[in-house]
């Protein structure tokens, strides 16, 4: 009889048997290797001896251990390997190449080792799939806030009186790319099932936010209607929302998408009256999204007089009979406030051990498949899984493994983790 837990599993995992070398770092193509590990593949990253860079990168824990390299690596193996010397990248070629109809899979952010290129790897095994994020489309090198200054959007963020560019906190194009990566790599992988071809594929960071732009129509706006945007604070671009204040120093953010919507939320506010009085008045047919759009600073100003005069309970209570879209502002910290309710009732999220970390809320995938979805794992300590991948995937051998380490192809046993505890002021 087949056991349910067991169904639950293979149906948020289909990706189960699919292995996956990840050579990557900060958030692009970890966050690739995190979404397919996620949903089942084994995804063996490998880094440098010691761990790579951003294995240090703020947040941290008390530790010292990074929040943030664990949150964008959960679920994955690590290996750790000089890939300086000419043996080590050998190494991880053969991983690559290894065997396994559904191997044969490397994603990076780094095209400098010509052993780990397309070439030289489709020509050992031409079905490869190989998955390169690169800065700007020529290959040069570009990161998420060069990639923001060069495309537009900071010079639109932040309040109308701004005086410089507003670069935003979230790297929304570092996010997209990595998601990118993850559906090009499923449909190349697809594409070779059905016909036996391995497939280079390429994403530029760059094109990932001019795509945006464009599929936005901001470039065509420019284009055709020769429109220069300006800032316009937390107004929400060709329809009705902001953000209002309460009496007792609350916020909220108020979009009244529809004309039910804008209904509504005046209704609610005993507003009607006065804002067909107002309609009346300029001539403007508020059923009508552009019109809202239009007079949204008089509009505004008459709800922002309702919102200052009733506090946070009582604004929150009068939208909650309304079909308006809203949502009170929180921090990150009210977030996790009260013993992390709002995270516990998540079905998103579990409670994990992660190492050097402790015990906390973390994320499973945000795909529900069927119903079920893949509960966050602990992300890998330096080189944990150094030894087990070798001999495991390249059936390699105690003597074989000892000679790898005799000339610092592969660091000590536990050489990687005893190095990051010391990092981070652990007892080894």
């Amino acid at each position: 009889m087949t056991d349910p837990a067991d169904t639950a599993t293979r149906r948020s995992r289909p990706l189960h048997g699919m292995r996956i070398v990840e050579i990557s770092s900060y958030v692009a193509s970890p966050l690739c290797g995190m979404t397919l590990a996620q949903l089942g593949a084994d995804v063996i990253r490998v880094e440098p001896v010691g761990g790579a860079a951003d294995r240090t990168r703020w947040p941290l824990a008390e530790s010292g251990t990074s929040l943030y390299w664990s949150g964008l690596n959960k679920g994955k193996r690590a290996i750790e390997v000089d890939l300086s010397a000419e043996a080590g990248r050998l190494l991880v070629a053969d991983l690559i190449v290894g065997r396994g109809d559904r191997g044969g899979i490397v994603v990076s952010n780094s095209d400098r080792f010509p052993e780990l290129s397309f070439e030289t790897l489709s020509a050992r095994r031409p079905d490869v799939v190989h998955v390169l994020l690169t800065g700007g489309r020529d290959g040069g090198t570009a990161v998420d806030y060069t990639v923001q200054a060069a495309t537009g959007f900071p010079l639109l963020t932040g309040p109308e009186n701004a005086a410089g560019p507003v670069n935003s906190l979230v790297p929304a194009w570092d996010l997209a790319a990595g998601l990118y990566l993850a559906v090009g790599l499923l449909a190349a992988e697809r594409h070779r099932l059905l016909t036996g071809e391995g497939q280079r594929l390429r994403v530029a960071l760059e094109d990932v936010a001019l795509a945006a732009a464009g599929n936005l129509g901001y470039l065509a706006d420019a284009q055709l209607n020769g429109t220069s945007r300006e800032r316009d604070g937390n107004h929400v671009y060709g329809t009705f929302g902001r953000d209002f204040a309460t009496a007792d120093g609350g916020r909220l953010m108020i979009v009244a998408l529809t004309a039910r919507h804008f209904r509504d939320l005046f209704a609610a506010t005993g507003l009607t009256e006065v804002v067909s009085a107002l309609s009346g008045a300029l001539g403007a047919d508020f059923d009508e999204e552009a019109e809202r759009y239009r007079h949204r600073k008089v509009l505004g100003e008459l709800l922002a007089g309702w919102f200052e005069a009733h506090t946070l309970a009582e604004a929150e209570e009068a939208l909650r009979a309304t079909r308006v879209l809203w949502s009170p502002y929180r921090s990150f910290t009210d977030l996790v406030a009260d013993d992390a309710r709002l995270l516990r009732d998540s079905p998103l999220m579990a409670e994990m051990d992660q190492p050097g970390v402790g015990k906390h809320w973390a994320p499973g995938s945000p795909l529900v498949l069927d119903g079920e979805q893949s509960p966050p794992a602990a992300a890998p300590m330096v080189g944990e899984h150094t030894e087990e991948v070798l001999r495991d995937e390249l059936g390699l051998a105690a003597p074989a493994l000892a000679k790898l380490r005799e000339n610092g192809v592969i660091p000590p046993p536990d050489g990687g983790r005893i190095l990051q505890k010391a990092r981070s002021g652990e007892q080894s």
